[in-house]
């Protein structure tokens, strides 16, 4: 079955969304369909109402049927209100009526949507199911996003791939569409999500590399013993130690040799510069579906890396 329940922001420009959208009377069959459509807010006013542009005239989502848990959540506050300014945002259609100069006005409820989204969607997603998402902000600790309908959840920094990285902006930009893996439900139906899970093993990732290759890296450490510079979001390799490279750079390594029962690439930095390079689209190596289990590590090796999802306590 088609999940309709998709991050916000897909649907604005369908032509199915824009039908709906086009006179009084495609809006009102919309909400006699419970038709699930979106809008571009315009304004957040005084009273922390939205007001939303739609084909054919203008909608307001009053502050109670804003977000999930408005009014009744602590935890969510009125910045998830003035941030959907100028940004899509689903909702129903609830009814009808006359703004101050006569002009119709749909009457329109997002949380009604994410409540559905969360009872129909979110409450049937299970360790290890992976899904669609869009990158909504991002902070030191991890990257939030959109799994459906405005619902948030956390990708932890440590989650994001397997090579360390200092910020998620380093992998991410805001509005981005990825995949996610879901890493754990609590008590309080709070998802976690995982994403290095996604971008492949040691073997399927160093089998793109070969001894006496010099190829791109990033600098993502120095320490005492060497330089660690990422290959790919999923693999890293040590160069042996200079002294005028620092965190953040890009370099050219020369590949001296790969040892997979270790799991080592042994480098050597051949240069290293300030770039301001876009980060590419991740390349997925698991794209739909469901894992129970995921292992990073080779056969090979004696150290064994792995995630299992069925565990509530699991972790890389």
């Amino acid at each position: 079955m088609t999940n309709i329940y998709r991050p916000e922001g897909l649907l604005l420009d369908t032509p199915g969304n824009k039908a709906a959208q086009s006179s009084i009377g495609a809006l009102q069959e919309a909400m006699a369909q419970k038709r699930i459509l979106e809008g571009r807010t315009l304004v957040c006013d005084s009273g922390h109402n939205l007001v939303v542009q739609l084909g054919c005239c203008r909608g307001i989502i009053p502050r109670a049927e804003t977000v999930l848990g408005i009014g009744e959540d602590a935890n969510v506050r009125d910045i998830a209100i003035i941030s959907r300014v100028n940004k899509p945002v689903c909702f129903f259609v609830t009814g009808f009526t006359k703004a101050a100069d006569g002009a119709a006005m749909a009457m329109l409820s997002r949380k009604a949507v994410q409540e559905q989204c969360k009872r129909e969607y979110a409450a049937a997603l299970r360790p290890g199911d992976i899904i669609d998402a869009r990158v909504t902000h991002m902070e030191s600790f991890g990257c939030f996003v959109d799994i459906g309908c405005g619902l948030t959840s956390l990708i932890p920094i440590d989650a994001i791939s397997v090579s360390r990285i200092s910020h998620p902006r380093d992998r991410f930009r805001p509005g981005q569409l990825i995949k996610a893996i879901v890493k754990s439900i609590d008590e309080l139906e709070r998802i976690t999500l995982s994403h290095k899970e996604l971008l492949g093993t040691w073997e399927e990732n160093s089998a793109a590399f070969f001894p006496g290759e010099t190829v791109a890296g990033i600098i993502r450490s120095v320490e005492h013993y060497g330089v660690f510079v990422e290959l790919t979001p999923n693999l890293a390799g040590l160069a042996e130690i200079r002294e005028d490279v620092c965190p953040g750079q890009h370099a050219s390594v020369y590949i001296k040799n790969l040892i997979p029962d270790k799991m080592k690439i042994k480098l050597i930095i051949i240069d290293s510069f300030e770039a301001a390079y876009i980060p590419p689209e991740p390349f997925y190596y698991i794209k739909e579906g469901h894992l129970s289990s995921w292992q990073y590590s080779p056969p090979s090796s004696d150290r064994i890396i792995e995630t299992v999802f069925n565990h509530p306590d699991s972790l890389l």
